[in-house]
């Protein structure tokens, strides 16, 4: 592990806190902004902005890699101090089915928790039947459908996880 990042051991992922200018961190985007192209449209991509999205104090972005290959990240940020939202969440397909988005955004969820959030937001597309599932058991809830998120004839579900307040 490179000096300045955080790692966590769940089951056999190991997930780890891209921290900027630290370590191998240019690869590592480099892989995440490769794993992004091939996720996500065009016009939905973050890969242009993904090195300022990192610098933000207000954000974090958590990846797993397997031997020396990036196979998955999540990227999440905190606008309030008491809401957050996942803003993106990509597993590379040779890796998906095997548990590690929810080993990402389990990571996510609990670092959100210890900054004491409230609420987590995210949008997902509703023909995304595999992210809504993980989503959904993972205890996000839908809010709405918000109507063109995505395009002029694409729509996202606005969803939510509450914590309770102890």
């Amino acid at each position: 592990m490179t000096a300045g990042s955080q790692s966590l051991k769940s089951n056999c992922w190991e997930t780890t806190q891209l921290r900027p200018k630290t370590g191998n961190w240019a690869r590592v985007l480099e892989e995440i902004v490769r794993i992004e192209k091939r996720a996500f449209p065009k016009h939905e991509s973050l890969a242009n902005s993904f090195q300022e999205e990192v610098k933000k104090s207000n954000s974090g972005l958590i990846y797993s890699q397997i031997g020396d290959e990036v196979a998955g990240y999540v990227m999440y940020s905190w606008p309030s101090s008491l809401c957050a939202s996942i803003t993106k969440l990509a597993v590379k397909e040779n890796f998906r089915r095997q548990g590690l988005g929810e080993v990402l955004l389990q990571t996510a969820i609990q670092k959100c928790k210890s900054r004491n959030i409230h609420r987590i937001s995210l949008h997902v597309d509703p023909s995304r039947t595999a992210a809504l599932s993980l989503y959904k058991k993972l205890g996000f809830q839908v809010d709405c459908l918000v109507e063109c998120y995505y395009s002029s004839d694409r729509n996202a579900y606005r969803m939510y996880l509450d914590f309770n307040a102890d």
